[in-house]
């Protein structure tokens, strides 16, 4: 089993910041990426940002320049540094952990989500 826990969401003011922490334990024998993705009511689940192992990086466009997202490898924890947040952005958040498990799966796995208000 692998578990994946999200932190630090809340309510914030339009233009205000906002830091996410997600970790991932268990059964990883190689994790492959770490990302954020978000789902707003009555939308679809989309990806935020995601980093590779191996240090590649991927951001939706509308948060490019806004958003940063980091790693620390070593203890399978990744970051999001969300700045200049917009009202529209307010959804659950969501921590994805992609890995090769220690019995031999390749799997995808989600946090239970961290719900970002940003009020106007």
């Amino acid at each position: 089993q692998v578990q994946v826990v999200e932190s630090g969401g809340g309510l914030v003011r339009a233009g205000g910041s906002l830091r996410l922490s997600c970790a991932a334990s268990g059964s990883i024998f190689r994790l492959v990426s770490m990302g954020w993705y978000r789902q707003a009511p009555g939308k679809e689940r989309e990806l935020v940002a995601r980093v590779t192992s191996g240090g590649s990086l991927d951001y939706a466009e509308s948060v490019k320049g806004r958003f940063t997202i980091s790693r620390l490898n070593a203890e399978n924890t990744v970051y999001l540094q969300m700045n200049s947040l917009k009202p529209e952005e307010s959804a659950v958040y969501y921590c994805n952990v992609y890995a090769y498990t220690t019995i031999g799966n390749w799997d995808s796995y989600w946090g239970q989500g961290t719900q970002v208000t940003v009020s106007s």
